[in-house]
């Protein structure tokens, strides 16, 4: 389908006003740091200790990627020998290796995570998170891959820096976890309570669910439909004239149908089966109809990638490479792969995932933008997978049949007047930074959430804080994780197969 593709004709003025816009820009907050580009990396579904419970300790089997850490490389709290071989729960945790990177997806819901969690123990993980379907150990939620297989994250962690101390905003999927990455709130759910096939979505205006984005006409309404009040970083950016975009894989239209575009993209993962390309419920911002772009339009030229126009600044991936290339960058990029290469378990793999992220942070390293650039790989929640780090709570939630980290109706104390169904912080996840800036081969230690990249963000541009029980306002700084007096911009390039040095890659078939 051409990218020309408008499918209401009425819009296609807003490109006059664009223009005019580019011609004559409004002056953009100056940036606090060096880092004049925030690219957020916003993967799916992986606890902390699933990939990186063993670093930077790789078995190194035959035939498998290797990885030999560098020396001095500092630990992470991560799998003792006492938890691998002694563990609380019913079963020990366990090895896959890069042939087993096909797993089940397993159970991530709101109050199944808090029953994992019982009260801090940590030890409920195979009776209530552990996936029912066809052919899914129990132990399975169990597992973790190792350095052999998400080489790339590791040989990155090697470079760059790791945080072992960042946990989600709260419990719960994917989509509390990215309306926490752009609001640090999960309340404002217009409908207040939502209700799918008998399963509750949205309870007293608080989003615990998957229920798709009422303004995207690529919604699903057997998911269930919403819509979010309420202010997101993205407001934020736009009132400081900052340039932004969410990028997302799948979100250009294939084909209109009855009156509403169809995101009809799909790519075969590893194990040969076909994945649409586009989640909706993946996608934060069409949720709130002043920041949707309900029928997917396009930028109405590269030049206004980041700016506002008809396409709201949400993009198709492909207009993220666009801008990059054409030395246009946003100031501020959330960037989604593809269904199959963002790592959620059931449709994606490590494997997959592995080859889209080198193919990314290369192209970045590539452009003169990379000096001048930070990406954040991070995740919106552990589907499930075991973690042996209890967050602490930050936020109570006491709700009777839904609530159960510290006994029924109870996960932490509930404060006069909050929001209630955020209990948080919320499962463990992986989080790290690339960049000239970033400190070399470093553990950051330091408390953080998915909020914290959001308050970067705020702190960098001075945007103030979202407000409203926004998390934000708790968030822990990711600046332990920078070095701003030694920057070190020569690219780290890695081969995409592999996951290794790509020099040294191609080293070894001679």
């Amino acid at each position: 389908m051409s990218d020309k593709f408008v499918p209401h004709r009425a819009l296609r003025g807003l490109t006059v006003m664009t223009a005019a816009l580019l011609a004559h820009p409004v002056a953009a907050t100056a940036a606090a740091t060096p880092i004049e580009h925030v690219v957020v990396l916003f993967q799916e579904n992986i606890s902390f200790d699933h990939y990186f419970g063993t670093y930077p300790h790789a078995q190194n089997l035959a035939g498998e990627p290797r990885f030999l850490a560098a020396p001095q490389t500092p630990t992470v709290n991560g799998l003792t020998p006492a938890l691998l071989a002694h563990n609380p729960n019913k079963d020990n945790p366990f090895r896959l290796a890069p042939a087993q990177a096909m797993t089940c997806d397993m159970d991530h819901d709101y109050r199944a995570e808090q029953q994992a969690f019982d009260g801090g123990l940590m030890d409920g993980f195979v009776e209530h998170t552990s996936s029912e379907g066809s052919g899914c150990a129990a132990k399975g939620v169990m597992a973790y891959f190792d350095g052999n297989t998400v080489t790339a994250l590791w040989n990155y962690a090697q470079r760059f820096a790791l945080s072992d101390n960042s946990f989600g905003t709260g419990f719960g999927p994917s989509t509390p976890g990215a309306l926490n990455l752009i609001s640090g709130n999960t309340h404002g759910v217009t409908a207040g309570d939502l209700t799918v096939n008998g399963e509750a979505v949205a309870i007293a205006g608080t989003m615990i669910g998957d229920p798709d984005p009422q303004f995207d006409d690529c919604s699903n309404p057997k998911a269930g439909l919403a819509a979010m009040r309420g202010t997101t970083i993205g407001h934020l950016l736009n009132a400081a004239h900052v340039s932004w975009g969410w990028f997302e894989g799948g979100f250009r239209p294939t084909e209109m149908r009855d009156g509403k575009v169809v995101c009809g993209r799909k790519s075969v993962n590893i194990a040969g089966k076909p994945v649409p390309d586009y989640s909706a419920h993946h996608e934060p911002f069409q949720y709130y109809e002043d920041i949707a772009n309900p029928h997917h339009l396009p930028p109405s030229s590269p030049a206004a990638i980041g700016q506002s126009d008809q396409a709201n600044h949400q993009y198709d991936l492909d207009d993220f490479f666009t801008a990059l290339h054409a030395g246009r960058l946003p100031a501020v990029s959330f960037v989604k792969a593809r269904r199959f290469q963002d790592g959620h378990a059931g449709y994606s793999d490590p494997t997959d995932e592995q080859a889209w992220l080198v193919e990314i942070v290369n192209a970045m390293q590539r452009a003169p933008a990379w000096r001048s650039t930070a990406i954040i790989i991070a995740y919106d929640d552990s589907d499930g997978w075991y973690d042996h780090a209890m967050p602490p709570i930050l936020n109570g939630s006491n709700t009777t049949g839904l609530d159960a980290l510290n006994g029924e109706g109870r996960c932490g104390n509930a404060q006069t007047g909050a929001y209630p169904d955020r209990c948080g912080y919320g499962p463990r996840l992986p989080l790290l930074i690339l960049s000239p800036f970033a400190r070399r081969n470093f553990v950051d230690h330091a408390l953080t959430d998915q909020t914290s990249i959001i308050r970067f963000v705020e702190d960098n541009w001075a945007l103030g804080r979202i407000g409203n029980q926004s998390m934000d306002a708790l968030a822990g700084s990711l600046d332990g994780m920078f070095d701003f007096a030694h920057p070190d911009a020569r690219p780290f390039l890695l081969d995409q197969h592999t996951g290794m040095r790509a020099a040294l890659h191609r080293k070894s078939r001679h």
